[in-house]
């Protein structure tokens, strides 16, 4: 069989150096190339076409859910593995609706990493325990038409002023996703504003 080709994406280069001694050590990988920042990423996936991404989330000039958005966007057939020290419901959940196949935590086992990306090379979903669990219990919460936990983080921003631009940089998110973001709350809450989107979330006690 071929070698699954890999993509590493991450803004320190420690972690992208020990990604590539780690998979270049063991056999049936092969990494193509490594990328700094979401938006080198997705040209770099664009062009090399590697089966695996290993995508961070936090990451200064393009953050990992606006590249995975992005790379879904365009159909490219590699798969995304999220692998970042981040497991929050803020970060989960909008990589996994990006189009991310899996999501890995840093401090994962060698062998568990291998065997998650060779399930993401084969389009199997892989979670770590941790963030499957949480997911299974956000699933069973009841839920009527109400905002994901991006959208609930964008709005607090909105609530205290911030602009689209400083949105996005504190997101690590472009501002295109801001904007759909605000897009999906409009509807969701039925207004037409941010002001009214804002006091709507209050009067449904949805802003602390």
């Amino acid at each position: 069989m071929a070698d699954i080709t890999l993509l590493i994406v991450d803004d320190h280069p420690v972690v992208r150096n020990g990604l590539r001694s780690m998979f270049a050590a063991a056999p049936g990988f092969e990494v193509l190339a490594e990328a700094a920042d979401g938006r080198q990423a997705v040209a770099l996936a664009e062009d090399l076409r590697p089966d695996v991404v290993l995508m961070d989330l936090r990451m200064p000039g393009g953050g990992g859910v606006a590249a995975i958005a992005e790379l879904t966007r365009r159909g490219l057939p590699c798969k995304v593995l999220v692998l970042t020290t981040y497991d929050t419901d803020t970060d989960t959940i909008p990589a996994i609706e990006a189009g991310a196949t899996g999501y890995l935590l840093k401090d994962a086992p060698r062998d568990d990493l291998f065997n998650a990306v060779r399930a993401a090379a084969e389009g199997r979903t892989v979670l770590s325990p941790d963030i499957a669990a949480r997911l299974v219990t956000r699933v069973r919460e009841p839920r009527s038409g109400s905002l994901s936990a991006r959208e609930l983080e964008v709005l607090r921003l909105v609530s205290r002023g911030t602009g689209n631009r400083e949105i996005a940089a504190e997101l690590f998110i472009s501002e295109a996703t801001v904007k759909t973001h605000l897009t999906h709350i409009y509807a969701k809450l039925n207004v037409k504003d941010r002001a009214a989107a804002v006091a709507t979330a209050y009067d449904k006690r949805l802003l602390p």
